[in-house]
């Protein structure tokens, strides 16, 4: 049997999904706060991210009793849902076993919100994964928009987005991947409720 299915599936209890753009052009812009994120929870767990699979760089580990895969997808950011559907095929895992953490430009930098399910907003990757596996999973947003609430996004959206954080903003927005990955890790030892009583404030 293991001929066919090559082996037994890999063992783990959650997978964090942090969406990004791979390659070293977008590895440090705006859009690519989830894949930092995952990276920080990795270090962590202190775990690499060595697993090729389901589309995706996979980190394997544990994060106190529970069994975690922490994964950065390699389509980009439009076509995430295809890689979560094949991680959550690779771990036999429902939706509910996951926590997506990713850049949102509803939210000013600073923030973090964090929800059990819901719509995808206007973030192309959310869209594509509520596409492909439906709305009822845990996501942590982190906020990329300027602080002041007010304030106008100049340039086209996709180009603000792709764009590297201003060198004002660079201290803050590592503080905000920093508690991202706090918040992932929150959610995952001691539930999603938990993580919304601690960082939605």
């Amino acid at each position: 049997m293991k001929r066919f299915f090559g082996g037994a599936t890999p063992a783990v209890d959650r997978i964090v999904i942090g969406l990004g753009n791979p390659g070293d052009g977008y590895a440090n812009t705006r859009h690519n706060v989830g894949f930092q994120a995952a990276s920080r929870l990795a270090k962590r767990a202190r775990v690499e991210f060595s697993v090729k699979a389901a589309e995706s760089r996979i980190a394997e580990g544990s994060l106190g009793s529970v069994r975690v895969a922490i994964a950065r997808p390699q389509t980009f950011m439009n076509d995430s849902g295809r890689a979560v559907k094949k991680l959550l095929d690779r771990y036999r895992l429902g939706p509910d076993a996951i926590v997506v953490v990713f850049d949102e430009v509803d939210l000013p930098l600073g923030k973090i919100r964090i929800r059990e399910a819901g719509g995808p907003g206007t973030h192309n990757g959310m869209r594509s994964i509520v596409g492909a596996i439906g709305d009822r999973f845990p996501r942590v947003r982190i906020g990329i928009a300027p602080q002041r609430e007010d304030a106008v996004i100049d340039a086209e959206l996709a180009e603000y987005v792709l764009a590297p954080f201003d060198p004002a903003e660079r201290a803050l927005a590592d503080q905000m991947i920093v508690k991202g990955a706090e918040a992932c890790e929150v959610a995952i030892r001691d539930g999603i409720k938990r993580a919304m009583d601690l960082f939605n404030g």
